[in-house]
């Protein structure tokens, strides 16, 4: 197992932005790379990447998504939309005294690089994408999508959506609905074939961790890992999280305007081959000659769920790092 990485070099930070305070890690000199984190994460998600690029020459700075750690948590779903999200990413650069960034996301974190690099190609020279591909804005409203996934039951997303519902699940035993939701989605403690999905909920009355793994943690987090990440949401709450999936719609409306839009800067795919965000999008990786046309490489892992740089920290670092030393300067 992997030993925590070392926390003497790693140098925390809060800058100002629009959404009031971001709360950042850093770690090496030289180019900026953004790392950007998912639900329901943290900076601390890229712990084991951060020394990694560090060590091969690059400034990485991994920070807490508004609403999320020490960030700054607005009130109200319209301060999550991503608009919000992305002028966030380009502040921080600008604040680290930077012109560009590379920014690598994973999850959420996935899409807010991608459309970080969409709408500032100037900023943004390069994107990563872990776990989730980059599908263009455009197509149905997502709440009538959603809805209408699952039949009788109700796909997580629609759960998530209605406020103050998954809180009432989560916050009452924090530490234990994120190890179920965490190894839920691991490759080691993922549900058999033909157990319910995870991602559903029955409609009347049901909950997300009923179908939730019972047991053991899955081998990438230890017992400390789990203390900060619900140390954190103990703290904050989950609806600030949660209000980032309250403002697909409204996302949906902003974006518009770049409906079936490329992304034209270098980019690196990197998917779990377990992972439902692989499986279910497989039409969105099919599409990237003309949704990535500078995309790099694609690579999806085998025996890997969705936590990818923390199940596979060693092969996602190597392939960043890889990436990375391909850019352009």
């Amino acid at each position: 197992m992997h030993q925590p990485a070392p926390s003497a070099d790693l140098r925390h930070r809060t800058i100002e932005a629009p959404a009031g305070r971001l709360h950042l890690v850093e770690q090496g000199a030289g180019p900026l790379v953004l790392l950007v984190h998912g639900f329901p994460e943290s900076w601390y998600s890229w712990r084991r990447q951060l020394p990694a690029l560090a060590a091969a020459g690059y400034r990485a700075v991994a920070l807490d998504v508004r609403g999320y750690g020490r960030s700054s948590k607005p009130v109200g779903t319209d301060a999550y939309r991503m608009l919000d999200l992305v002028v966030d990413n380009v502040a921080l650069v600008r604040a680290l005294g930077e012109e560009t960034a590379v920014v690598v996301g994973h999850d959420w974190g996935a899409n807010i690089a991608a459309t970080s690099a969409l709408l500032h190609p100037e900023v943004f020279r390069a994107v990563g994408l872990l776990s989730v591909p980059y599908a263009p804005p455009g197509g149905p409203r997502p709440t009538d999508v959603f809805a209408r996934m699952g039949g009788d039951q109700e796909f997580y997303v629609s759960y998530f959506q209605e406020p103050g519902r998954a809180e009432a699940e989560m916050e009452p035993d924090v530490r234990g609905w994120l190890a179920g939701f965490y190894a839920a989605m691991s490759a080691d403690t993922m549900p058999a074939d033909g157990a319910p999905d995870p991602h559903f909920v029955a409609r009347a009355g049901g909950r997300l961790r009923d179908r939730f793994p019972d047991g053991r943690l899955p081998a990438w987090l230890t017992e400390d890992d789990l203390d900060v990440y619900a140390g954190e949401f103990e703290r904050t709450g989950m609806t600030g999280a949660l209000n980032r999936y309250r403002a697909m719609d409204r996302d949906w409306e902003d974006l518009a305007p770049y409906a079936g839009a490329p992304i034209e800067q270098p980019s690196l795919f990197v998917g779990g081959a377990l992972d439902a965000s692989t499986t279910w999008l497989a039409e969105a990786i099919d599409a990237f000659p003309t949704t990535l046309p500078g995309l790099t490489a694609a690579h999806v892992l085998d025996g890997c769920g969705h936590w990818i740089q923390q199940e596979r920290p060693d092969e996602v670092n190597h392939l960043l790092t890889s990436w990375l030393a391909s850019l352009p300067g």
